[in-house]
């Protein structure tokens, strides 16, 4: 191998800084849609009347529109690691507590926090692709993004429904631990500290 192509080369601890922030916009998108999809039933549940309980999409939504702005600042005074720990460990704990609300106050409570820790996601891992990776590695990393996007999209909706029917709507926010989990290991070993 030339010196060249040694430069070029792409460390594991960036490629699973990659692949952990792609498994963090897959949960993230996947939630918004699991959660439509058992809408009626979390409702149901919780004694919600049908406006209610269009606060628990509604709340989510606008806790991620006024985090994302806001994102690059946070990521300046705290620096990319404690953020996406943060975000990570946030969006996890508030899927449980998303999990265990016994009333429709407590799940809107808990959706918009789940929601403005999780919309972190998806700005840094656009970021860690374009830090992380070379110029000529930045189509793949956006097309490993748009992949899991895609997926998250396209299998949300039968994902909820099937839990849904098969266990509970509970199970549709346990689903995001396991991910959560994943990208807190991932990030603790591969993002560098600030």
């Amino acid at each position: 191998m030339n010196k060249d192509n040694q430069n070029d080369a792409i460390s594991l601890r960036s490629w699973v800084a990659v692949l952990g922030s792609v498994i963090g916009c897959f949960m993230a998108g996947m939630n918004v849609h699991v959660t439509n999809a058992s809408l009626p039933d979390v409702r149901g549940s919780l004694g919600a009347t049908f406006e209610e309980g269009s606060w628990i999409t509604t709340a989510y939504l606008v806790a991620e529109i006024i985090i994302i702005p806001v994102t690059g600042w946070l990521v300046s005074v705290f620096g990319m690691r404690k953020v996406l720990m943060t975000g990570t460990s946030g969006f996890v704990v508030f899927s449980v507590v998303c999990s265990l609300a016994p009333n429709i106050q407590t799940m809107i409570f808990a959706r918009a926090l789940q929601g403005a820790f999780g919309r972190v996601l998806i700005p840094l891992s656009f970021q860690l692709i374009i830090g992380e990776l070379p110029s000529r590695k930045h189509a793949l990393g956006m097309a490993l993004f748009a992949v899991a996007n895609n997926v998250a999209q396209a299998a949300g909706p039968a994902l909820g429904g099937w839990l849904t029917d098969v266990w509970s709507w509970r199970w549709i926010f346990y689903l995001q631990v396991p991910p959560g989990l994943l990208l807190l290991a991932a990030i603790g070993w591969s993002v560098k500290t600030q």
